[in-house]
């Protein structure tokens, strides 16, 4: 298992190596002056040219990759152009705040996606069947930010219920975490339904019902415990997607989250801060992907990884 993990963490580095590189070139591909921006419009093109040259950005294109690769190497995701304070420091201070919102979503994922999946599953081609499809697939097709808007303006601007903006309470959570659950929630509950309708009809629970095992023994022990691998794979793939559609939600709900810091990163062409927050972003989902796989062993003593 150690060399196993040692093993997906090297084949990593070219994966992360990608992601700096096509982050670093497609942020100096984007129309706009970095230096332009920070000064003002109004400012003397003199100081402009001062600025680009304090911030490095007079220098060789190819000098400056070195220098960004030569940092993420020692663990330095640079100086920020706006704030000229490391970026991992705001990195570091953002990132539990985005953490939070995406374990919450996905705990909210898991329950309802996969307590849906489940009684469609009993009930095939019932109307609570039908129901539960359309709802996953409405679930699957509507962009966050159009929920994120209608959760807002019912909940906190026509009912009062519950904030609109900020993490200042527990009940901030609320609306951000069902925005971003609501796509996984669809996902993860037709994973479930295919799931279960393919364990339900193999021999094995055919014989425990004709023994007369109970019939929540034979749903979860035979049924569910031997549906979680794709259950699994599915949940995975979108704790990864959470994240990064953090990035829409946080933004609409004024989260102080990594999602937030890139959007405002972008605008104001701090390429730093971009390509430091995308470089956290592609590790925690690499991270995670090497989780899921670890999960499989304990859900299936069968696999091995050798």
């Amino acid at each position: 298992m150690v060399s196993y993990i040692v093993r997906r963490l090297l084949i990593a580095i070219p994966t992360l190596l990608g992601v700096a590189t096509i982050s670093f070139l497609l942020l100096h591909l984007i129309p706009g002056d970095p230096a332009r921006v920070i000064a003002g419009p109004q400012a003397p093109q003199a100081q402009v040219n001062h600025l680009r040259e304090q911030l490095g950005l007079n220098l060789p294109l190819w000098q400056q990759y070195l220098s960004f690769l030569w940092g993420l190497a020692h663990g330095n995701l640079g100086i920020s152009f706006v704030t000229g304070g490391p970026v991992f420091d705001q990195i570091s201070s953002r990132f539990p705040y985005t953490l939070e919102l995406a374990v919450l979503s996905m705990v909210i994922a898991l329950v309802v996606g996969i307590a849906l999946g489940v009684l469609a599953a009993l009930r095939q081609n019932s109307v609570l069947d039908l129901v539960i499809s359309a709802f996953a697939v409405f679930g699957v097709s509507v962009p966050v930010f159009w929920t994120g808007l209608l959760l807002i303006i019912f909940f906190a601007v026509d009912l009062h219920l519950l904030p609109a903006a900020g993490a200042e309470s527990p009940q901030s959570y609320i609306l951000p975490s069902f925005t971003l659950a609501f796509f996984s929630v669809g996902f993860i509950a037709r994973q479930t339904r295919g799931a279960m309708l393919d364990v339900l009809s193999l021999d094995y629970v055919r014989t425990a019902k004709a023994k007369g095992a109970p019939r929540g023994s034979v749903l979860l022990r035979h049924g569910l415990r031997n549906a979680l691998l794709p259950i699994t794979t599915a949940a995975g793939l979108q704790f990864g997607q959470l994240l990064g559609g953090a990035v829409l939600t946080e933004t609409i709900y004024s989260w102080p989250g990594m999602g937030q810091y890139l959007v405002n990163s972008i605008n104001s062409r701090d390429y730093v801060a971009v390509q430091g927050t995308i470089f956290v972003f592609a590790i925690g989902v690499i991270l995670v992907n090497l989780i899921t796989d670890l999960v499989y062993a304990y859900i299936d003593p069968r696999i091995r990884y050798d």
